[in-house]
């Protein structure tokens, strides 16, 4: 299987500290992304997100500054027993906190869809969840 990859760099107005902890804290994602979600915060603890369209496990996590995971998406065209990796590396910045985020090992033929599903379903919608609270 061909695989492609997604690189982003995202700035958010709030410390690296809360940044992570809206993907981290399960109450905070499920605010987010507006669905259901279950996050471990243990090294090969299991998430759930999006009522169970992804799921994966922890693979790195250093509060504030990392976050390693594997991901797989319950979609056509993924296969079930594969998982793409992302990671999260969070810095200080001016305005508060850059986000770079690369996702790799993503079945070529979604790489499109979920360079924009980033953008559309967590960033965006991190950014207004910051401005409310």
């Amino acid at each position: 299987m061909k695989t492609g990859s997604i690189h982003q760099h995202i700035t958010f107005n709030a410390s690296p500290e809360k940044v992570y902890s809206l993907i981290m804290d399960a109450n905070h994602h499920s605010n987010i992304t507006d669905s259901d979600v279950e996050m471990s915060t243990d090294i090969n603890g299991t998430f759930l997100v999006f009522d169970g369209y992804c799921t994966g496990y922890n693979i790195e996590l250093v509060p504030g500054k990392i976050i390693v995971q594997a991901w797989k998406f319950q979609e056509d065209g993924w296969p079930e027993d594969h998982y793409s990796q992302c990671t999260f590396l969070f810095d200080d910045a001016p305005e508060g906190c850059i986000l770079e985020f690369t996702q790799t090992d993503i079945p070529e033929h979604k790489v499109e869809a979920l360079t924009k599903g980033w953008m559309d379903f967590y960033w965006e919608p991190m950014k207004i969840y910051l401005e409310d609270l």
